[in-house]
């Protein structure tokens, strides 16, 4: 089966509610067990989605943020920063569950590695230890650069041996 191409454009207004949807998503497993009702699960998501998105726009207001779209149709976010030295730094990427395991993730990814390798600049990103792309990172040639209670902080050289990047 063939999937359709994705593309990346810009984030804008009118992608707030999709937005959300994905933040609800990458959620989703972690508010199961609450003994919480759908409605206050849909009220503290919003509040973190938005307070996520004011942090990130805060903190890093040149950064890239990116709409995944197939068929015209928002299924991932992928936000994207340069640190100072000119390392990129992921800050985000997620699609929504039915788009996973279909490769997307892995080429998008692949495509800021062959940047950072032809600026022969860092790439970083963090991810939650429990996470499974942790995998993912590790098998694209993501080493572990640090850790904290709740996060692993990868990093991608240029030049990596054995990465996956063409």
């Amino acid at each position: 089966m063939t999937t359709a191409p994705v593309r990346l454009r810009p984030a804008v207004a009118d992608d707030d509610a999709a937005l959300l949807a994905i933040y609800a998503s990458t959620r989703a497993e972690e508010l199961a067990p609450l003994p919480w009702t759908d409605e206050q699960k849909a009220t503290f998501v919003t509040q973190q989605y938005r307070a996520q998105a004011a942090d990130y726009r805060q903190r890093h207001p040149g950064a890239d943020f990116l709409v995944i779209e197939r068929d015209g149709v928002v299924i991932g976010r992928l936000y994207r920063t340069r640190l100072e030295g000119g390392e990129i730094r992921v800050l985000d990427i997620a699609l929504l569950g039915e788009h996973c395991g279909q490769g997307i993730g892995s080429a998008l990814l692949r495509d800021v590695m062959a940047e950072a390798n032809h600026e022969q600049v860092l790439l970083s990103l963090h991810v939650e230890f429990w996470n499974p792309a942790l995998r993912l990172y590790h098998r694209l040639g993501f080493v572990e650069a640090a850790r904290s209670d709740v996060h692993v902080r990868m990093e991608y050289r240029p030049g990596t041996p054995g990465a996956g990047v063409s």
